[in-house]
């Protein structure tokens, strides 16, 4: 017999890969420029050629067996440290090649993480709305996963988080910009949580660690410098991925950088290394690993993701929705039409709208609409919106 967690797992996928399945089985039979699909973060801008040159002179030029031969476990030191070279010049902080592991994407990272830290039963708290495979990670990890409130701009609830701390809590867990609310969480709101942390701490003579979920750091639409959490609290990790900068989502490739002020940093490090050697998360693509320090401080062109955004909210204010305007990732929270969001979403299929409704992500009444679409689909979709809204203006009646 199998293993009956990991059986329901595969038998049940995540509602957002539901509907994106859902959505190309439409196309095939109605035509994609029908379909108005924003169910998955699958970025539409094209890599940058930086990026397809780099790759083409290693291939041309770089010998095969090096270039594809095994890394060190925990990546190659090269890249290693011209990540960290990089992160110290554009967010002034400290980091030290020796303590950031090459990772197979952000999924990998905070697994990877969450395994390193947690005692069978500990606890990771979580700020909601979340991405929802945060609570597998931590279920796999045998953890206890919490969520903690935000307010009404989806910023952290920090008095909340107070009341859910334990002496169980030994991970925070913060994603910003958010998935998916596509809030940028300020740093007066981080100092607030490193303050609180600090106290907990001292309170429960034990490390508390707050990790950073950062594969949407360049997406942000302001001119608010991003408040590096290295440089908030000591004992702080950052996961990272290049899928979403760099639109190479496929070749799943990121990294965990530590802060250099951590408590115990190199026995940290060395549970990494271990839980990265448990999992088989050992060795990245090293092909993409000897990629990165060409293309660092590289994106894609972020500014056709800030058209979608206000294309879209000029379409949804035009119509009467109401919405929470993103300032960061390509992600939209939209109140459904009614109280149910998985009915909402259903409903909304009817029109050829494929909206990820927000139970998955830990709270109720909204839609996750992903514009990082092509500009025509946002354009197209405007009579289906239109339909959606009255259809229940019709039911309202």
């Amino acid at each position: 017999m199998v293993n009956q967690e990991m059986l329901s797992y595969g038998k049940q996928a995540s509602v957002i890969r539901e509907l994106f399945e859902q959505a190309k089985r439409e196309k095939k039979l109605i035509g994609e420029e029908n379909v108005f699909d924003f169910s998955i973060g699958n970025p539409s801008i094209p890599t940058p050629e930086k990026v397809n040159q780099t790759l083409i002179d290693l291939l041309q030029k770089e010998d095969s067996v090096l270039l594809h031969g095994y890394t060190s476990s925990a990546g190659d030191l090269t890249s290693r440290e011209a990540i960290a070279t990089y992160l110290n010049q554009k967010y002034q902080a400290n980091l030290s090649g020796n303590h950031i592991y090459m990772t197979v994407g952000a999924a990998a990272s905070l697994t990877i993480c969450f395994h390193a830290l947690i005692e069978e039963g500990e606890e990771i708290l979580c700020f909601a709305p979340y991405f929802p495979e945060y609570s597998v990670f931590a279920h796999k990890a045998k953890a206890i996963f919490k969520p903690v409130k935000c307010d009404k701009d989806f910023f952290p609830d920090v008095q909340d988080l107070e009341a859910k701390i334990t002496e169980k809590t030994k991970i925070v867990l913060y994603n910003s910009p958010n998935n998916p609310t596509g809030a940028v969480y300020p740093k007066e709101r981080l100092e607030e949580i490193a303050a609180l942390l600090e106290k907990k701490q001292k309170e429960y003579h034990h490390e508390i660690y707050l990790i950073s979920d950062e594969p949407y750091r360049e997406l942000i639409y302001t001119s608010t410098p991003y408040p590096f959490i290295t440089n908030i609290y000591d004992n702080s990790l950052v996961c990272y991925s290049f899928s979403k900068s760099l639109s190479l989502p496929g070749e799943r490739i990121g990294y965990i950088a530590m802060s250099e002020k951590m408590k115990d940093v190199e026995d940290v490090f060395a549970a990494i290394c271990g839980a990265g050697r448990n999992l088989g998360f050992v060795c990245a693509p090293s092909l993409f690993q000897k990629l990165i320090p060409s293309v660092l401080g590289i994106t894609t062109d972020i500014s056709l993701y800030q058209e979608n955004r206000d294309l879209l909210c000029s379409i949804l204010s035009q119509l009467g929705y109401e919405y929470v305007k993103p300032d960061g990732a390509f992600y939209l929270f939209l109140k459904a039409l009614e109280e149910d969001s998985l009915s909402f979403s259903k409903i909304a299929t009817k029109f050829h709208l494929y909206l990820v409704p927000s139970d998955s992500f830990g709270c109720k009444g909204y839609v996750r609409v992903a514009y990082c679409t092509k500009k025509e689909t946002i354009q197209r979709s405007k009579d289906a919106f239109r339909q959606l809204k009255e259809y229940y203006d019709e039911v309202k009646k």
